[in-house]
């Protein structure tokens, strides 16, 4: 394929990289995710035999995977993900880190992907598209515009697929928008998740939230846990702060 608007770059965390388009990059929410699911946030952690088995649904590029594989190294994961130039890119990303034999990618759509992709996963983690399908005016970046809004399959289909992959107890962890939280919450229970924790996460201390971190366990009885919230940035905006630079392993 052709790749010249392609570049490598160094994640942050155990020497690892990944290979980006030069239109759309990962962000902060993707190293949240990560942390959040690996209990750096506050949040229960993935709670699993080991290896855990988790699949990340809507993968890109495979930046959440390769962080999990460092934040837990013990886990075997597979991400999903219909996109094929966004799939190739994550396969080769694998190979840069030497993880073929801990990480898979499969091209699927998680509107019809069954459990036959990751039987009985300890935990599912997602980053789903933010937008709701009509809303926004479609780019020349059909890639970047596809990541950011409901084109393909919504919440209702992301939590469905992540419902018919966990076992009895299983743990789903998700980011996403504080505006959605209404169709976050029926997505989840018609897939028989039930929001365990949230943490809301701020730009900056004092204003409101852009984002948010949820927790859902399958088969769970009714209770929702709420967490601090996480300011990304300084009160001046400039630099992270302590709880993200942790999280980026900066000191």
């Amino acid at each position: 394929m052709d790749n010249r608007e392609e570049r490598i770059d160094e994640i942050g965390m155990g020497g690892f990289k990944v290979i980006q388009g030069d239109g759309f990059s990962y962000g902060v929410d993707a190293v949240l995710l990560a942390a959040f699911a690996s209990g750096e946030t506050g949040a229960k952690p993935i709670r699993s035999r080991i290896p855990a088995r988790i699949a990340d649904l809507g993968t890109g590029n495979g930046v959440v995977p390769f962080i999990l594989a460092h934040k837990l190294p013990l886990s075997q994961i597979v991400g999903i993900e219909k996109n094929r130039v966004s799939l190739d890119r994550a396969i080769r990303g694998r190979e840069i880190n030497n993880l073929n034999d801990r990480i898979s990618f499969v091209l699927s759509d998680v509107a019809v992907a069954g459990p036959e992709l990751c039987r009985k996963a300890d935990a599912v983690v997602s980053n789903p598209p933010y937008f709701r399908r009509g809303a926004g005016i479609p780019n020349d970046d059909n890639a970047k515009f596809i990541a950011r809004h409901e084109t393909t399959a919504d919440i209702f289909d992301f939590a469905g697929c992540a419902g018919r992959m966990l076992k009895s107890g299983g743990d789903f962890y998700l980011i996403h928008r504080p505006s959605r939280l209404p169709d976050i919450s029926e997505a989840l229970r018609a897939a028989a998740l039930e929001p365990k924790e949230l943490q809301l996460v701020v730009p900056s201390s004092g204003e409101p939230a852009n984002l948010v971190l949820i927790h859902a366990v399958k088969g769970a009885k009714p209770e929702l846990r709420m967490l601090p919230e996480i300011a990304v940035y300084s009160a001046d905006g400039k630099v992270y702060t302590d709880i993200i630079k942790r999280i980026y392993e900066r000191k």
